[in-house]
């Protein structure tokens, strides 16, 4: 395989580096910032590249915007995308175009050298590898987004203002409606949230965290 390696942890890149050219395979270039990786594999035109989430400079999700741009520009290219992390908004859209020549595994949870080996041929060749956990992980977030599809225009709205802290006084004000109005559509918004009485939840926050989430 011809190999790009963005990451920007130096151990971990030439650890890589190392373990992949013993194996026969070729390093055509490493990078350790997001920035120049689409430039790099415009430049070589590897047969994959591996590439971590949180890099420089904010070192928040700039790898897997990278990688979503690689898949759009060289689509030819598989993507590996190896973090500890799992960005669930921007794996979906990672994932969006289809999983052949996609992979996302987790740094902590890869057994040996020949599993990822392994799961980088897979994706080099248009296969697929993910870790179960970010199937789990993507998978639910799937489900929160449907929930959340569920709720009318209202009461998406209530549940904005609810996020900003609003009582339920204070949001029938700005809605210029009863406060009984709004305890229906908060209601309806527990419901459909499936978010039953709990004496060790506050159904409020919860509603919140998954608007956020």
């Amino acid at each position: 395989m011809r190999i790009v390696i963005a990451e920007d942890s130096a151990i971990l890149r030439d650890g890589l580096a190392g373990l992949l050219t013993e194996r026969g395979h070729q390093l055509v270039a490493m990078v350790g910032d997001a920035s120049t990786l689409s430039e790099v594999v415009g430049q070589h035109n590897p047969d994959v590249a591996v590439v971590d989430v949180r890099m420089p400079p904010t070192f928040t999700d700039e790898g897997l915007l990278a990688a979503i741009e690689l898949r759009r520009a060289y689509p030819m290219t598989g993507v590996l995308v190896f973090s500890q992390w799992i960005e669930t908004r921007y794996a979906t859209e990672l994932l969006a175009g289809g999983a052949s020549g996609v992979g996302y595994l987790l740094k902590d949870r890869v057994a040996d050298v020949r599993e990822f080996v392994d799961a980088l041929q897979r994706v080099a060749t248009g296969g697929t590898a993910l870790d179960p956990e970010v199937v789990s992980q993507l998978m639910g977030a799937s489900r929160q987004q449907d929930s959340l599809a569920r709720l009318s225009p209202r009461e998406r709205e209530v549940l904005e203002l609810m996020a900003q802290g609003l009582s339920n006084h204070a949001i029938a004000t700005a809605l210029t409606v009863t406060e009984r109005a709004v305890e229906k559509h908060i209601g309806n918004i527990f419901l459909k949230l499936d978010l039953p009485v709990s004496d060790t939840h506050h159904r409020r926050v919860l509603a919140v965290l998954r608007l956020r989430g």
